[in-house]
């Protein structure tokens, strides 16, 4: 996690101070801290105050001393952690600019390595959430969709997260829609330009409840059958850093949905939970 410096007396401010001086040093604030995007929702939905449920976490990480500090500490937030171990452990880089924005180069490293686990890893799920970034390489990609599959079969609802515009064009649209369409979401989560990339409005979308984030403006709800519904994002300081902030979203969201809200009142409670990791580095409340 690197943060951009803030400006000394007399140094450059505003867009120069952001932009990065290629072939030389640029002043920088460098935080290390536990991510992963299914870690972060697993952990966020523990912390979600009164609204807190029960999470479990199923992934691959290194075995490596890497993997048992990430894992104990997602452990102490409540999260029942299931991994399997092997290789080394992944690593994000994440460039923060000075409007809170992020760039993110991915060394999935074990991550991707994920293979078949047992169905009983889903006993006692009300919901199983993944993010797309679980089918960006194999033998992870065939390994989440076969728990998919276990999951419907168990009749336990699926959430998908669209992660990243740069993911979806590297896998390929019309075979990403492919994939939406074979899992049949029971929730699904994009921001603005993942939903505009993706045209949410396709049939492949048709009988899912669509939840399009837009930063600070107004979050789009669409159920299947009624008109979209437009739920204003709360006021708030410029955002410092919004890593993390739509996984926080999305553990409210379904946090919330868990204990019976309606989609409109879920939404409300994730922009909640998203609002509290704006101001601090990583995934971090």
């Amino acid at each position: 996690m690197v943060w951009p410096a803030r400006p000394a007396v007399g140094q450059a401010s505003g867009q120069a101070a952001r932009q990065a001086r290629q072939g030389t040093d640029n002043p920088a604030v460098i935080h290390r801290t536990r991510g992963g995007s299914a870690a972060n929702v697993a952990a966020f939905a523990r912390a979600a105050g009164p609204g807190a449920v029960p999470a479990r976490f199923i992934g691959c990480v290194g075995a490596d001393p890497a993997a048992d500090v990430l894992c104990e500490e997602l452990a102490s937030h409540g999260v029942d952690v299931r991994v399997q171990r092997r290789g080394r452990t992944g690593t994000i880089v994440v460039l923060v600019d000075g409007d809170g924005e992020r760039t993110m180069y991915p060394d999935r490293a074990a991550a991707a390595e994920l293979t078949a686990v047992p169905a009983s890893w889903l006993d006692g799920a009300a919901f199983l959430h993944v993010p797309s970034y679980g089918f960006a390489a194999e033998p992870a990609a065939s390994a989440v969709l076969r728990l998919v599959g276990d999951a419907g079969q168990a009749g336990i609802p699926v959430s998908v997260d669209a992660s990243s515009v740069g993911m979806i064009r590297e896998y390929g649209v019309g075979r990403y829609l492919d994939l939406v369409d074979a899992i049949r979401p029971a929730v699904f989560f994009a921001n603005a330009h993942e939903a505009r990339l993706l045209d949410v409005e396709r049939p492949q979308f048709a009988k899912s409840l669509i939840v399009v984030k837009d930063g600070a403006r107004a979050t789009t709800v669409i159920v299947p059958g009624d008109p979209a519904r437009a739920v204003p994002v709360p006021p708030a300081p410029p955002a410092r850093d919004s890593t993390g902030a739509g996984d926080a979203f999305a553990a409210g969201f379904l946090a919330a949905r868990m204990r019976g809200a309606a989609p409109v009142a879920a939404t409300v409670a994730g922009h909640a939970l998203a609002r509290s990791v704006l101001f601090s580095p990583g995934a971090a409340g």
